[in-house]
Parts: structure tokens; sequence; C-alpha cells
């Protein structure tokens, strides 16, 4: 069985549909998917369970934190879809992702780029917004020779539109998806460039709000980083999870079913389930 946990749509900042990613899929012999748009469930209500076959979908979104002033990602799998509690808390992100957008508009309006938003708000549509959308719209502009330098620039950590302190804290948004009855797992963690000790503590605290899995393997990773954090889950008695982060077809190391193996020495965060 392959499956492949992460991955996102046009309901957040990935390029593909929803039905384009469950075809895309299928054709890479996912048996397992789950969509994790930044924030929203929102891909879900598009399904055409027409084109899902033999595909397995797990309901999923990956929602936004901070921790220690880090922006940090939780995905929460095996979600209710129709739950009013959850889509509250859902709605309260979203309603946080405008205000967000709002305040990188500003600060990026000190820079010289006036009037961002409206054309911003046109890429999101009825989507997640987010930095990818800024980025399109600096391109789109001319004032930026691609979507690349714009976050090196502009959006990438700790440049002036990184914008964290809009986002709740880490046990908060593990205890929606706990206490709606989900999966909560610590996303991608080698992205967030802590040093050992800090990642351990992130994963205590993760593990007091009663997060119970990590993402073990998140696309095309270095073998030395899977041992370490195959390591970590065991130490921690957290389950196995993996994924590509998929958002847009042409990148290997991103490609949708393609990610490195789960190492054989973890309890995958399926069995759970």
């Amino acid at each position: 069985m392959k499956y492949d946990l992460h991955s996102h749509t046009t309901a957040s900042d990935g390029e593909l549909s929803p039905r384009a990613l469950i075809i895309r899929a299928k054709a890479a012999d996912v048996d397992v998917l789950a969509i994790t748009d930044h924030d929203t469930l929102a891909a879900y209500r598009e399904i055409d369970h027409s084109v899902l076959g033999s595909l397995t979908l797990i309901p999923g979104t990956e929602l936004s934190t901070q921790w220690q002033r880090n922006n940090v990602h939780i995905v929460g799998l095996n979600v209710p879809l129709e739950c009013s509690t959850f889509t509250e808390a859902i709605a309260s992100q979203q309603r946080s992702r405008i205000e967000r957008a709002s305040i990188i508009a500003d600060k990026l309006a000190k820079k010289g780029f006036t009037d961002l938003l409206p054309g911003v708000l046109e890429k999101a549509g009825k989507g997640s917004i987010g930095r990818p959308h800024f980025a399109q719209q600096l391109l789109e502009m001319g004032a930026v020779k691609s979507l690349e330098e714009a976050f090196k620039k502009y959006l990438g950590t700790g440049k002036i539109g990184d914008v964290k302190q809009i986002w709740p804290e880490l046990d908060e948004v593990v205890g929606w998806i706990r206490d709606a009855g989900g999966t909560a797992v610590l996303a991608h963690p080698d992205k967030y460039h802590l040093t050992r000790s800090k990642l351990h503590r992130l994963a205590d605290e993760f593990i007091a709000a009663g997060g119970e899995a990590i993402e073990v393997v998140s696309g095309k990773q270095d073998k030395v980083r899977t041992r370490e954090l195959a390591k970590l889950s065991l130490e921690k008695n957290l389950l196995a999870s993996c994924g590509s982060d998929f958002h847009q077809p042409g990148k290997f190391w991103a490609e949708l079913g393609q990610q490195s193996p789960l190492p054989e020495n973890c309890t995958p965060v399926w069995d759970r389930w």
C-alpha cells in the first residue's frame, strides 16, 4: 500500500484542483491520500467521488500555529467534515488568514508595493489566502523575477512579510484536532530549522497537548534526517506519518507518492485507524 498523507490543492496554495490531484495520485499508484490544504477543508466539498475508484481519501487539513515565536504546522488527519466545533475552528483560521494578509500588505506597502491586497485576494479566490499569493502578485507586477526571489527578499522566514503572531498557540490547535477525534501530526519538523534540544521540547509540548504523530518523512528526504526523525518518533512514542507535501507538478522532491520510504522500525500513523 502506498500512502501520501500530505498534499495541497487550489483550495489553498496548490496548483491542481482536487479532481486533478486525485487523478495524478492514482497515476502515481497512491492507494491512500490525504488532502491537507492550509487551514481549510474546502477541497472536500469539491470531491468528485466518481474519480476516486479504489483510492481511499483521508480527510485532513494543515493548521497554522505558533510555538516560541516559530510558525509550526500541525496536520490533522481523519478529521470530521461535519462537526460544528471543528468547522468553527477552521473558520477562525480563515479569519486569521484574512487579517494576516492585510498586515502583510501594509508591511509591503512600506517597501513601496502599494495596493497589493486586491490582486492577492483575486488570486486566492475561494481558497486559503497565503504568502504564495503575495509572491505571485509581486512576480506579476515585475517586483521580483521569480517566486523564490519574492520569498528570499520579502516573504520568507524573518523577512518583512513573515507574520507569525496572528496564529493561535500550538496547544490550542492540537486540542481542536484531538477533541474532534482526529489525529494530530507534527508536520515536516525538519523545515523549522530548530536545534535538536528545541525540537525535542517542541515534541514534548506537542505530546502534552494531545499530539500523536510526527512526519518522519516529508518528500524526497535525506536518509540521515529520516533516521534522526525515526529515532525521535521512537524515543517519544509518536506514530510516524509520511507525505510528499505536494503543491505543484515539476517539483521532483515533492511529487505525489514519491516521498522517501518510511523506516520499518516506525509505527505508521494509519495503525491508529
